[in-house]
C-alpha cells in the first residue's frame, strides 16, 4: 500500500464499498456525536467523510487534531444507511471507517476559516493566500483558470499556431503605461524593462518568416488597479499572423473564444460567430462607449436637431456653442413615481453633471420639466429618433461631443442595471472597428496616437499625407464581451516609410523613431510581410467565466490595489551592498509634515 494514499478523497464511491483504502488530506470539519466522531477529510479532488468510534485506538488522535491539520487515514469503505446519505456530496453514499490514523502536520490557530464562506478582509486573505486558496470557491476559480488556459492552448495549436516564448528582459516600449525597470549590473546606469506586451517581438517573428505565433504571455505594467485589471502583471493570449487582413484575424480567433466560452459557460448562451462588428463612431453614438454591453437593449440617439433653436434655452445655447444632445430611452418607465427620476438626477449630480433632464410619454401626451419647451412637431421628431412611445421616458445629456457621449453611456449602463434589462445568462461578443488613428492631446496641445502606434492607417501613406490626422482611421480593433474589453489588436504598419510619417504626425522626429524602435524598424527594411494579431486577456476571460466581479479572485497570488505582495513582503528595501553592485543610489521623497 502506498505511503500516503491509494485513492483521492473525492474519488471514492459506492463501488468501492468493502475495500480497504488509504487517504490523506486536510481536516475540513469535525463533528462529535457522542460515541462516534466524524471527520471530513479534504484534498484537491474533494471531501470524504471518515468515522471512528470511541473504542478505537484512533479516537484520541482524531479527537485532538485541529482543523486544517494534515492527516492520513486507513480503513474500510462502507455504504451509509439511506437516512444518512448526503446527495450534495459526490462521495455522500459512503464513508471510511478509520482503522489507523497518522497526523502528518499540525495546524496552528487559523487566521482564516477555510471551511466557511464568511467574508474576511482582503488584506488578511492576501497575507494568508495559501489558506485562502484552500477555500472551495477560490480553489475552483484557480482550477478553472488552468482549464481555460489548457483549452486556449489546445485550440490555438489545432488552428495551426505555433507557441513561442519572447524575452522578459527587454527595452522600454510605448504601450501607454509605465514600465517596470530592471537595473543592469554589467552596464552601469542602464536598465532593462519588463515587457508591457510582446508587441515588437511577435512582429519580428513574422518578419523572420514564422506564419502563426501565439503564447500565453506574461505582461508587466506599472499602473493602478481596477476591478478588472490587476496591478503589476497579467496574462494574455498573444497571437500574430502573416499575410492576413483584418477579416482573417477575426476568423482565426472567433472560433477559439467562442469555443472556450461555450466549454465553460455552465449553460449560459454565447454569441455565435462571426461576431457583430461595430465602427467606433457608431459605438460611441449608440452606446456611449467603445466597450458596449450588448446585453443592454437601450440605444442612445443624437437629438441635437430637436433642441437646436428651441425654446429650451439651456440646450439651445449650448448647441450654438458646439455642444450636442444625446437621448437615452428608458423603456416602460413613464408610470414610475417622481422619486425615480429624482434619484437619477441626484446620481447625475454625484457624477459631476449639472443634472439629468427627462421627458415622459403617456397616452395623454409628453410630460416632465422639459416637455413644455418643445412643440408637438419637435416631440414627434424626438419620439422617432429615440424610438420611444407611450409608456416610455427619455433622459437627456448635453455637452461637448465626447463628454456627452461618455456620460450618456454611463446613464445607459445605470438604466440597464437598475431596470434589470441585462441578460445575466449570456455572453455577448462584438468587435469595435475603425478606431481613430490619432486624437487631440489637450494637455500637450498636440496630435497624439489614440491607441497602438504600430497600427496601419486606413489609406496608408496617402491618407497620412493628404488627410486631417484626426479624420484618419486605423486598421485597429477591440473585442468586447458584456461591456468588458478582452483585447486590442491591429493590422500592423509594416512599411518603414509609413511608420516614419505616422510618428512624425504625432511629433516624433525620424531620429527618435530610429532610436526607440530601431530593432523593429530595421527589420522592416529587409522585407516584412503584412501581418496582424491581437491579445485577449486571460485573466479577464477567467473572471467572466467564473462570474467574479474582481479579477484578483481568479489569480492565485495577486498584488493588492497598492501593488504589494503581502504574502512574500514585496516590494522590499534592498541592502546597500546590493545597490552598490547595481550602481544605484536611492533618494527617497521627503516625508510630508
Amino acid at each position: 500500500m502506498h505511503t500516503y494514499r491509494t485513492h483521492h478523497c473525492g474519488q471514492l464511491r459506492q463501488s468501492h464499498a468493502g475495500e480497504t483504502v488509504k487517504i490523506s488530506g486536510w481536516v475540513h470539519r469535525k463533528r462529535d456525536h457522542g460515541n462516534l466522531l466524524f471527520v471530513d477529510l479534504r484534498d484537491h479532488n474533494g471531501l470524504m467523510q471518515c468515522v471512528v468510534d470511541t473504542d478505537s485506538a484512533c479516537f484520541p488522535i482524531l479527537e485532538a487534531v485541529k482543523n486544517e491539520s494534515v492527516i492520513c487515514c486507513t480503513g474500510k469503505i462502507v455504504e451509509r444507511s439511506n437516512d444518512t446519505k448526503n446527495s450534495k456530496m459526490p462521495t455522500g453514499d459512503v464513508e471510511l471507517v478509520v482503522e489507523h490514523a497518522e497526523v502528518l502536520s499540525v495546524a496552528q490557530m487559523l487566521p482564516i476559516q477555510v471551511n466557511s464562506s464568511a467574508d474576511f478582509p482582503e488584506e488578511t486573505r492576501l497575507r494568508y493566500r495559501f489558506l485562502d486558496l484552500r477555500r472551495e470557491k477560490l480553489h475552483e476559480n484557480i482550477v478553472l483558470r488552468s482549464q481555460v488556459i489548457s483549452s486556449l492552448r489546445r485550440r490555438m495549436i489545432d488552428s495551426g499556431f505555433m507557441e513561442f516564448q519572447t524575452p522578459i528582459l527587454t527595452s522600454s516600449s510605448p504601450e501607454g503605461a509605465r514600465d517596470y525597470l530592471v537595473p543592469s549590473r554589467v552596464h552601469p546606469g542602464h536598465f532593462y524593462a519588463l515587457p508591457q506586451a510582446p508587441q515588437q517581438f511577435k512582429q519580428l517573428l513574422m518578419v523572420a518568416g514564422f506564419d502563426k505565433y501565439f503564447q500565453i504571455a506574461p505582461c508587466f505594467r506599472d499602473e493602478d488597479a481596477r476591478a478588472d485589471r490587476s496591478p503589476g502583471e497579467f496574462y494574455q493570449l498573444d497571437f500574430e499572423m502573416s499575410f492576413v487582413t483584418q477579416d482573417d484575424v477575426f476568423a482565426a480567433i472567433e472560433p477559439v473564444l467562442h469555443g472556450v466560452f461555450e466549454e465553460f459557460s455552465k449553460g449560459r448562451t454565447v454569441s455565435p460567430y462571426p461576431f457583430v462588428r461595430i465602427p467606433f463612431d457608431e459605438s460611441m453614438l449608440k452606446y456611449g462607449s467603445d466597450k458596449p454591453d450588448l446585453r443592454n437593449p437601450l440605444i442612445i440617439a443624437d437629438v441635437t436637431e430637436v433642441f437646436k433653436g428651441s425654446d429650451f434655452s439651456v440646450f439651445a445655447q449650448a448647441i450654438d456653442s458646439g455642444s450636442i444632445v444625446r437621448a437615452i430611452p428608458a423603456l416602460g418607465t413613464a408610470t414610475q413615481p417622481r422619486s425615480f427620476f429624482d434619484k437619477f438626477n441626484d446620481w447625475a449630480r454625484g457624477e459631476g453633471a449639472a443634472g439629468l433632464g427627462y421627458i415622459t410619454f403617456t397616452e395623454e401626451g409628453a410630460k416632465g420639466p422639459i416637455a413644455k419647451f418643445l412643440p408637438e412637431d419637435r416631440l414627434n421628431t424626438l419620439r422617432n429618433l429615440a424610438k420611444v412611445g407611450a409608456g416610455d421616458s427619455v433622459f437627456f445629456v448635453c455637452g461637448p461631443e465626447l463628454t456627452a457621449a461618455k456620460f450618456a453611456g454611463a446613464v445607459r449602463k445605470k438604466l440597464g442595471e437598475d431596470l434589470g434589462l441585462l441578460d445575466k445568462n449570456a455572453f455577448q461578443f462584438c468587435w469595435i472597428v475603425d478606431f481613430p488613428m490619432y486624437e487631440w492631446n489637450e494637455d500637450l496641445k498636440k496630435v497624439d496616437f489614440s491607441h497602438n502606434p504600430f497600427s496601419m492607417p486606413q489609406g496608408g501613406l496617402e491618407a497620412l499625407n493628404t488627410m486631417d490626422p484626426l479624420h484618419i482611421k486605423a486598421y485597429q480593433y477591440d473585442i468586447v464581451c458584456n461591456g468588458i474589453e478582452l483585447s486590442s489588436g491591429a493590422i500592423r504598419n509594416h512599411l518603414p516609410e509609413v511608420m516614419y510619417k505616422a510618428f512624425d504626425i504625432a511629433g516624433y522626429p525620424k531620429e527618435e523613431v530610429e532610436e526607440r524602435f530601431g530593432g523593429l524598424l530595421n527589420a522592416f527594411k529587409f522585407g516584412a510581410p503584412p501581418h496582424g494579431g491581437s491579445a485577449p486577456g486571460v485573466d479577464r476571460i477567467v473572471m467572466m467565466l467564473a462570474d467574479e466581479p474582481n479579477i484578483r479572485e481568479v489569480i492565485a497570488f495577486p498584488l493588492t490595489q497598492q501593488a504589494q505582495d503581502l504574502l512574500m513582503q514585496a516590494p522590499a528595501p534592498v541592502g546597500v551592498e546590493r545597490l552598490k553592485e547595481l550602481h544605484i543610489q536611492v533618494k527617497l521623497p521627503l516625508k510630508k509634515g
